[in-house]
């Protein structure tokens, strides 16, 4: 843990001290990381009593060192290390007190031994301990419940509370993370980050009348937000809130309040500007006094005050030098209580002004003053004061009139002085200033009231306007010294502002800035911001400003620091203001401190009636009492959060809180803390602290040093100045208006904006990280935990960006652009600024000192080093502690070391560009370009140059720059210069870049060594990154062959002035990478010596559509070859094959806009960009659908049109029309055939079928449809004319299937590595097929987009293996493991075959589907799968060689020998047929087309079939199988029913043969003739166990028999397309099994079919 290397865990008396001893004896633990040194032992106790110069600490013997201590008002408690809790002081709890135990004599407190306590926490006369598991105990006075433990008055032991969450059932066990008591209440802290509450009175926060409390309570009022912190005070509480996000804490505000319902605010409209009125008033929140009345009745409006912003606090105009009374009156604070009014839920809202004399001139009538207090009720000032200001304002002179001013040598932003001068200035006596004081008068109410305005009044604050118009003014005329005297309030909101300043806030820039912004964002939030008719009246223009800093924190830290967007919350008694909120009202439950919102409050402290917030810029916030000084400052009132007067330089990290004292524990110029005291102060002589207070005891009017911390070691090792880079701060946090971007020019003004970014995420990541250091440290944590040690790359990434931006800034010349405004901004000072960036060099140039200045927090990586070091001297050197901590040190030095590389390399440019020539500069100066050396001295030359030529070689960290004198730069080489080796020269250096080769010649070997390390350097950098720390000591000899890097083509045509940005090999783009080229196109894909080869994406815009084509495939040599799909800019949409940037194979074109709800779709093959070979073609909007051959992008050859309205066409097309002989199909079975000379226009001979038969043979002319006319002679056929004379079968005229998708099979074949079918190597083929698939799983792993499922990638990992029975003598088991093969390969579309599978269902599905789906395409669909299995069957003998050809057979093995030598060769044997191997995986996916066009052509049959069934089966089961003719010993007796025999009767229905008839329905879910065979084979075997079981005899079933009986379950079974599944099975049975039991068996189905259509009933 970390305190056992020399880390105290806290200062505080506890996580949140409540009340310390009234005598003031004062407890803490000191460490030392010195062991040899007594007198700072490690876990040391030393006591003293209050403060005086002479004062001692007395040591206090322990056995083991104390982690903790907390006080209460007699006793104390202890936390040593081990987890033993001890006990000191007075326990009038206990039931037998020890006399002779001395008052510091500790105690163990043994009834918690067994537990591992991790806190302790001390009331006034109670205490608690936090055990590892989040447990409490309690034990002490329990009169008012602040032990929760109910029935008892006192607990003599540790006891445990239950702390449980009654809203769940059953009520589980909150676990707390920190404990605090006050002294008639306690609070714990969740691990849910809420607040739990036992005890008496209003500081517990409940919604409850009933006291005392005995159980933990959940404090509602705080649910939904995120606790960091709670403390006690005697009677009051506090909590530290982390803020809600925005948009959490953006909601409206209300329009009326909720009591009275009332209006909360009025709003008039002036002239020249709007007063808005916020009087009302209502006393919720207000707690009841003795007597019943309220503190101020519901019928008196208070008086209002005046408040600059809603979180500044007001201070009043009377300060007294006399030390305030030790219990001050109300009446001193009602200066303030009447400018608070108090909303429904108890917060104070807003502050106006209701006492402004326009002509009082006396200091003590400022505001809020008693003497001068009105008893006019306005909520805002006369109507003459704010004219006659306004009319100061607009005054042209106003500019002559300001001044200049520099305070106690600091400067502070304009803003901010001109705010803290003219909040507290009366009209009457107001100073002529460049601020407005209509910004202070109602500007607390901005927020709630800005929406309300925001259509009226334009958002322009006039403060702003006129800072940015007098941006040096700060001034107040006429005031020695820059500011008045006089008020005393000036002068304190001055210090504080110049403390603030000091300190160096990260809250001061995001404060402004966020303030800013809101203005903007919200429009017309603030009455400062003025109606446009004052603009005019004022005569000046408009100015635009510009946020340099982003509000919002480090997002690379996440949850790893804690936030430093807090609020504090308070609640309870309130008559010593404790609670901060302007008043001495108690309040009943939680409200947030509104001034305290923006502080960065990382820690608070509560006294017995007074209060402490830590910040994380290191100041302290006190409120509440000041009897005795305790607050730090002497300022009144008391009643709001005021800064304790600190001298410069001093930041405190920790607090602590008594009953009239506090401690500070600073950070002071060394490494070990200070101690600041702030109470009652013991006068020399004085023996007893319960004398007369004012004989033996005055108080400090601020924080004294105690001077014995010097001699005690190191008390706590803590971050050591963790803020001082925040001093630069008020620098440069302001807006940046147009003069100043007009002075830095546009690319300076970009720079700094991204500057001041950098710097505040800096400033925030310092501020979160000191807060998060103390909380580790408080919280004993382990050293392992700190966030500067495990997460160092926040830290080093932070201060790389922040160096980065610095050095860019510098290189473009930021800085000397800068020195004039600066200038201008400190009054002319420079003195000013030199002591802010602590150089002690005269007469240095400004620019230089802003250098200084802005790299001045780079001193922060040594401080963190030193920090980790000192630490590591607490551990064994051969420790892995150490080594960690060593190792974290080495981090930070690094990087210091590297940033002050970086730093000189940016100051080199810096001073090159301002002796480089200015024509040249625009055109090589970028901020991110550093210097490395350059040729001036002509130490280097270009081999064969010209005798005169004169040549500027410059070597950039990006570019190698070839300047020729008096001319531009003649080339540029960017850092892949792939060789930097010596040539036959001695000094010679050749280059060899993406586009040439050159040789350069250096004067000596020197400089040859020089520039060939220099150049090799920076090419290492140019790879490696430039922010990556590191010298030249681990760089390469010679740059690598192959690498990633960035460069713009200057001469290649075809990439001419591209950028790409890859990987290179051998100087060429080799591997993955992106090009853009300046038109627009953009190629992201991989490249192969130079040229695009491989997957790629390319994007090229459309000049005339303004959209883009989009092609995302293969690529060949630089050129689109391949699979690829292309996205027109018209919105077509290409899919397929591509060759030499042409469509060419097979594809498939998408015409029409890719929205259209019907696009026409091409798809076949191409040949140099044009539909030529086989293609269908689906015209949506003409309902037509062509299949057959194309030429040149026209119908060419035979082919087949079929139409949405039935028509079909087969037969000859030339020049895109049907001309030729064709046969032309009506819908009504209409037929011609003969020659057609145009489309659906017949001209020539043919023959005229009609539906009936009857025929024209002769000529015809005409447009189908429209009239033909025919000459010729008309037949009416005799009743006995054969069918064929009529006419032959459709498709002799169509292409024939083994035409159709050639180029299909042809790529498949070339994917395997064979030219032409069949003619190849087969070894070559599976290595072909391995390639393919590793290169597509690649692919597929590269390309997010494209990922395959689990599945499919275990099953590419299983083909990419050959497999090994693809040679060898073809066995059942190999015709297995062949089939399996075909399966997996089928089924992945990255294997050539499952390519062509999913090819082949496309296409298939293309021409037979919409359109396609005509009863007279069923022949050529059930022909062109035959032609399928054909051509599928020759690749797979190809890859499987030894596989028998088609009706081939192979052996199946026998189990027993003999019944091998007995039985038939022929039984034995299984006959190879492409149905049975390829059937099984191809027709499932063409099944659906496929069956439809069986339903369309035996529709009819099927309707007469259908009919028949649903008559017949309205019979029940007897008679059905008595009229179907079913022998009477067949019919079952009985039938399961539930499992059990149930008799058949007369009546029963569907209960017969109810298995085979469940297992013949299943024909309808296969797809394949085999397995609907398998189906009507199991129906069979079912029927014969049916009727086996009833027989109870063997018996052999002859057809008369058995017919019936299948008839029977055929009826049953209710199939709706039996017709269609017969003509399926029999046009795609297997030959070999047309003759077996499988065809008998179907054949028994097709006649039962057959029966059941002329089947009539009687």
């Amino acid at each position: 843990m970390l305190y056992q290397c020399g880390c105290s865990e806290s200062l505080r008396h506890d996580l949140s001290l409540s009340v310390c001893l009234t005598d003031c004896l004062l407890l803490y633990v000191f460490y030392s990381s010195d062991e040899e040194d007594s007198s700072g032992e490690r876990g040391s106790l030393h006591t003293w009593k209050g403060y005086s110069y002479s004062v001692t600490p007395e040591r206090v013997l322990l056995s083991r060192p104390v982690l903790q201590a907390a006080l209460g008002t007699r006793h104390g408690v202890l936390l040593v290390e081990g987890g033993q809790v001890y006990s000191f002081g007075e326990f009038p709890w206990k039931q037998s007190q020890v006399s002779e135990v001395g008052p510091l004599k500790p105690v163990l407190e043994s009834a918690l031994s067994g537990q591992r306590v991790v806190a302790v926490a001390a009331g006034s006369f109670h205490s608690g301990a936090l055990t590892e598991d989040g447990g409490v105990h309690m034990w002490g006075e329990n009169s008012f419940g602040q032990c929760g433990l109910s029935s008892l008055t006192v607990v003599p032991n540790p006891t445990p509370v239950a702390v449980m969450d009654p809203d769940t059932s059953p009520p589980h066990t909150i676990r707390v993370l920190e404990l605090a008591c006050g002294e008639q209440h306690s609070l714990a802290l969740s691990a849910q980050h809420e607040v739990w509450a036992w005890g008496s009175g209003c500081q517990l926060g409940l919604v409850t009348t009933i006291f005392p409390v005995w159980k933990p309570q959940k404090v509602e009022h705080l649910v939904g937000r995120y606790v960091l912190q709670v403390a006690c005070g005697a009677f009051h509480s506090l909590a530290l809130v982390r803020c809600l996000p925005p948009q959490e804490s953006r909601r409206p505000l209300p329009d009326k309040c909720g009591q009275c319902n009332q209006l909360l605010y009025t709003m008039t409209d002036k002239e020249d500007h709007v007063i808005i009125s916020d009087s009302h008033y209502c006393p919720l929140g207000v707690e009841l006094l003795a007597e019943g009345e309220t503190r101020l009745g519901p019928g008196r409006s208070p008086p209002l005050g005046l408040l600059s912003s809603p979180s500044e606090p007001l201070l009043s105009s009377h300060a007294s030098d006399s030390a305030p009374g030790p219990h001050p009156s109300i009446t001193e604070h009602t200066d303030y209580e009447r400018g608070r009014t108090v909303a429904q839920n108890g917060e104070v809202l807003t502050t106006t002004d209701a006492d402004i004399s326009a002509s009082g001139t006396d200091s003590d009538r400022a505001v809020g003053g008693v003497g001068g207090a009105r008893s006019q009720n306005s909520p805002y000032p006369n109507d003459q004061a704010v004219k006659e200001y306004l009319k100061k304002l607009s005054d042209t002179s106003l500019a002559e009139e300001t001044a200049k001013m520099t305070i106690a040598g600091a400067s502070f932003q304009v803003t901010d002085s001109l705010d803290l001068l003219t909040s507290d200035l009366i009209p009457g006596v107001m100073p002529v200033t460049t601020s407005s004081a209509l910004n202070n008068l109602v500007s607390s109410c901005a927020s709630a009231v800005g929406e309300r305005v925001v259509s009226t009044y334009e958002a322009l604050s006039l403060k702003k306007m006129i800072n940015y118009y007098y941006p040096g003014v700060g001034g107040v005329a006429g005031v020695p010294g820059g500011f008045p005297g006089g008020p005393a309030e000036v002068r304190v909101r001055l210090e504080e502002s110049m403390q603030g300043k000091k300190s160096c806030s990260t809250g001061d820039i995001r404060e402004e800035e966020a303030e800013g912004l809101s203005r903007r964002l919200s429009l017309p939030g603030l009455l400062s911001q003025v109606s446009p008719r004052l603009l005019r009246r004022a005569s000046r223009p408009r100015v635009r400003a510009v946020p340099l800093t982003p509000v919002g924190g480090l997002p690379e830290a996440g949850e790893l620091l804690p936030s430093l967007q807090t609020e504090v919350w308070s609640w309870g008694r309130g008559e010593e203001g404790q609670l901060g909120h302007g008043d001495n009202l108690p309040r009943l439950q939680p409200l947030c401190i509104k001034c305290l919102s923006s502080k960065e409050v990382v820690l608070v402290a509560a006294g017995a009636h007074h209060s402490l917030a830590l910040t994380a810029q290191s100041q302290v916030f006190s409120w509440g009492s000041n009897s005795s000084g305790q607050l730090g400052h002497m300022a009144s009132p008391t009643t709001i959060p005021r800064l304790a007067k600190l001298s410069e330089g001093i930041r405190v990290w920790d607090v602590g809180a008594g009953a009239q004292h506090t401690l500070l524990l600073a950070d002071g110029d060394c490494y070990q803390p200070i101690l600041y005291y702030s109470g009652q102060q013991v006068r020399e002589g004085a023996q007893d602290a319960t004398q007369d207070q004012t004989e033996g005891y005055s108080y400090t009017q601020q924080p004294v040093l105690l001077p014995f911390c010097m001699n005690v070691t190191y008390i706590m090792l803590l971050f050591v100045q963790t803020c001082n880079c925040v001093c630069v701060c008020g620098v440069f946090s302001v807006y940046l208006s147009e003069s100043l971007s007009t002075a830095l020019g546009p690319a300076s003004t970009v720079l700094l904006r991204s500057l001041a970014r950098c710097y505040s995420r800096l400033c925030h990541l310092t501020g979160q990280h000191s807060a998060s250091l103390t909380a580790n440290l408080r919280r004993r944590r382990e050293f392992k935990s700190l966030v500067m040690l495990e997460h160092a790359s926040i830290f080093l990434d932070t201060y790389n960006e922040y160096c980065c931006s610095v050095g860019n800034f510098l290189v473009m010349g930021g800085f000397q652009a800068l020195a004039k405004p600066s200038l201008e901004f400190f009054g002319k000072c420079p003195e000013l600024l030199q002591r802010l960036a602590e150089s002690s060099e005269e007469n240095i140039p400004l620019s230089d000192l802003l250098v200084t200045l802005f790299y001045l927090p780079m001193r922060h990586l040594h401080e963190y080093g030193r920090l980790l070091l000192k630490l590591g001297t607490c551990f064994e050197v051969s420790s892995v502690d150490y080594q960690k901590l060593q190792d974290g040190c080495s981090k930070f030095e690094a990087l210091a070391l590297h940033l002050k590389r970086r730093r000189k390399e940016a100051e080199y440019t810096y001073h090159f560009w301002k002796s480089f020539p200015g024509k040249m500069t625009d055109s090589l100066r970028k901020p991110r370009r550093r210097l490395i050396c350059e040729s001036s001295n002509k130490a280097l030359t270009l081999q064969n140059s010209g005798r005169f030529s004169v040549n500027w070689f410059i070597l950039f960290n990006d570019a190698l720059v070839h300047a020729q004198v008096n001319t531009a730069p003649h080339s540029s080489y960017s850092w892949f210069l792939q060789r930097c080796q010596c040539p036959f020269s001695l000094h010679g250096l050749k280059l060899i870049s993406p586009e040439e080769t050159f040789t350069l010649l250096a004067c000596s070997s020197m400089e040859k060594a020089k520039w060939l390390r220099s150049i090799n350097q920076a090419v290492d950098q140019a790879m490696t990154g430039a922010g990556q720390s590191g010298s030249g000591a681990g760089q390469r000899a010679e740059p690598p062959i192959s690498r990633t890097a960035s460069y713009t083509f200057y001469k290649d045509s075809r990439l001419k002035e591209a950028t790409y940005e890859g990987r290179w090999l051998a100087g060429k783009p080799n591997g993955r990478g992106m090009v853009k080229w300046l038109d627009g196109r953009i190629y992201t894909g991989t490249f192969k010596n130079g040229l695009e080869d491989g997957f790629g994406d390319y994007v090229m815009p459309s000049k005339t559509l303004n959209l883009n084509d989009h092609y995302q495939g293969h690529w060949k040599e630089g050129k689109m070859h391949g699979i690829g799909t292309y996205k027109y800019a018209t919105g077509e949409l290409y899919e397929g094959s591509f060759q030499d940037n042409m469509r060419h194979g097979h594809g498939m074109l998408r015409s029409g806009t890719l929205n259209s709800s019907s696009p026409s779709v091409f798809i076949g093959q191409w040949v140099h960009d044009k539909k030529t070979g086989y293609g269908v073609f689906d015209d949506i909007i003409r309902g037509e659908k062509y299949m057959g051959m194309w030429q040149d992008d026209q119908r060419q050859g035979t082919g087949v049109i079929v139409t949405q309205f039935g028509l079909y066409y087969e037969g000859a097309f030339n020049n895109n029309k049907m001309q030729g002989t064709g046969v032309l199909l009506s819908e009504d079975n209409t037929t011609y055939e003969g020659e057609f000379s145009e489309d659906w226009t017949l001209n020539g001979k043919g023959v005229l079928t009609m539906p009936n038969g009857d025929y024209f043979e002769g000529s015809f002319t005409g447009e189908w449809g429209s009239g033909l006319k025919v000459t010729g002679s008309f037949f009416k056929p005799n009743l006995y004319d054969s069918d064929g004379d009529k006419g032959r079968a459709l498709g002799r005229l169509a292409v024939p299937p083994e035409e159709k998708w050639r180029v299909v099979f042809e790529e498949c074949w070339m994917r395997l590595g064979c030219e032409a079918p069949g003619q190849g190597e087969n070894q070559r083929a599976w290595e072909n097929i391995a390639v393919a698939l590793t290169t597509s799983r690649r692919q597929h792993r590269d390309s997010p987009e494209m990922n395959l499922s689990r599945t499919q990638n275990r099953m590419l990992e299983s083909l990419e293996f050959i497999p090994q029975h693809h040679v060898g003598p073809v066995t059942m088991e190999k015709y297995d493991s062949i089939r399996r093969y075909l399966i997996k390969a089928c089924d992945m579309p990255l294997h050539p075959l499952g390519r062509l599978m999913e090819t082949l269902v496309a296409v298939y599905r293309m021409t037979y589907v919409g359109v396609g789906a005509n009863r007279r395409l069923l022949l050529q669909a059930v022909n062109e799968i035959m032609s399928y299995l054909a051509r599928i069957f020759q690749l797979v003998r190809f890859l499987f060689p030894d596989l028998p050809e088609e009706g081939g057979a192979i052996p199946e093995p026998s189990s027993d020998p003999q019944d091998k030598k007995d039985s038939n060769c022929a039984d034995t044997q299984r006959v190879v047929s492409s149905s049975a191997l390829l059937l099984p995986v191809l027709l499932p996916r063409l099944y659906p087309p496929l069956f439809t066009l069986y339903a369309l052509e035996k529709e009819k049959e099927d309707d007469v079939y259908w009919e028949c069934v649903l008559r017949l089966n309205k019979q029940p089961d007897v008679a059905l199988l008595a009229f179907l003719g079913v022998q009477h010993k067949f019919w079952p007796v009985s039938v399961p029913v539930l499992g059990e025999k149930t008799e058949v009767v007369s009546s029963t229905k569907d209960a017969c043969f109810a298995s085979a008839t469940e297992t013949l329905q299943q024909i309808s879910t296969t797809f394949t003739p085999s397995d609907k065979l398998q189906v009507i084979q199991l129906t069979f075997e079912e029927i014969t166990k049916e009727v086996m079981s009833s027989l109870e005899d063997n018996f052999l079933w002859s057809m008369d028999d058995l017919f019936p009986v299948f008839l029977y379950v055929v009826l049953r079974a209710r199939i709706r397309n039996l017709g269609s599944e017969v003509s399926l099975i029999e046009d795609l049975m297997d030959p070999c099994v047309q003759h077996g039991e499988h065809g008998i068996m179907f054949t028994t189905l097709k006649a039962c079919y057959y029966q059941i259509q002329h089947e009539k009933t009687t």
